[in-house]
């Protein structure tokens, strides 16, 4: 057994040092992909733009400008850098229908969205690696039952299945959020389901169950951290369609409600003024086409920098 033990504290010493060395190479390819660098940039400057929202938009994204400035419902954009008149009050991205400064209601936007996909993707995340964690290892009719729960929900459309599930809860941006934070579960646990299950057969298991390891030990400690690759891709790939569906959600009124500066909502209000007032309906468009750009091409740097055929 002493011998054993010895054995099996190698191997763990041996695979803990070259899995460090991995991540940091993995970390230095993705600084060497131009996708996942242009996904970075985007990204970066939206996190900024959330963070110092209030130091940026020159409004309150709620405030009606009626009373307050000369301005007219769904004015296109005055800059004066661009020739705008300068006795006009700028506003970057025009008025919308209810008379507020549309550049205020994005910028502010940009907190809702991020909060969104990262919230909603990390629920989705952590349910789903539970599950597919417990149908990989336990495997039986374990995994027979968890799976065939989670490929009745893969039946549905995933829009329509979030549809559902918000009429049913009610319309609003948390209910929104819980919708499409159940649909996106299965897919992350079949990911992770099927890392497991490749994961529980290396020897370095075997030699943790050798030594009298228990299986959430085993499970949680040895098994889960190497099977998380694939789980960082299909979650930041996640983030950018989470935010797209409750955009979607919020376009038909079962997401946020007025006056939530959503960009999916915000598209629904003004969806009619595409040729009288195209600023309102492109800048939002814009501003969700970007982010999820963003998440994509981030995603797929990190594809990338973490495949394992590729040379070190």
């Amino acid at each position: 057994m002493a011998a054993t033990s010895v054995t099996a504290s190698v191997s763990f010493q041996e695979r803990e040092g070259p899995s460090e060395n991995l991540w940091l190479v993995a970390l230095r390819r993705l600084f060497r992909q131009r996708s996942g660098i242009a996904g970075m940039v985007l990204l970066g400057l939206l996190t900024l733009a959330a963070i110092f929202a209030p130091i940026i938009a020159p409004y309150d994204p709620i405030q009606v400008l009626i009373g307050v400035e000369p301005v007219r419902k769904r004015a296109a954009p005055c800059v004066h850098l661009l020739g705008c008149p300068a006795d006009q009050p700028q506003h970057l991205m025009g008025i919308d229908g209810n008379v507020r400064d549309e550049f205020s209601r994005i910028i502010y936007g940009t907190r809702i969205s991020l909060f969104i996909g990262f919230v909603t993707i990390g629920v989705a995340i952590v349910v789903g690696t539970i599950l597919g964690a417990v149908a990989g290892y336990a495997g039986g009719w374990v995994s027979d039952v968890i799976m065939r729960v989670l490929d009745v929900l893969l039946a549905f459309p995933f829009l329509l299945l979030a549809i559902a599930i918000v009429a049913v809860l009610g319309p609003g941006l948390i209910n929104a959020m819980m919708g499409i934070a159940v649909v996106n579960i299965p897919a992350f646990a079949r990911v992770i389901r099927s890392s497991v299950m490749a994961i529980k057969e290396e020897e370095y298991v075997s030699a943790a169950q050798s030594i009298g390891a228990g299986p959430l030990r085993i499970l949680f400690l040895h098994v889960l951290p190497n099977s998380i690759s694939p789980l960082i891709v299909q979650g930041t790939l996640g983030i950018g369609t989470a935010i797209l569906e409750t955009a979607a959600l919020s376009f038909i009124g079962m997401g946020a409600q007025p006056p939530d500066p959503e960009w999916g909502a915000m598209l629904a209000s003004e969806r009619n003024q595409v040729f009288s007032a195209p600023h309102l309906v492109f800048f939002p468009g814009l501003a969700i086409m970007t982010t999820v750009l963003g998440f994509n091409l981030l995603g797929d740097g990190l594809r990338d920098a973490l495949d394992p055929r590729l040379r070190l």
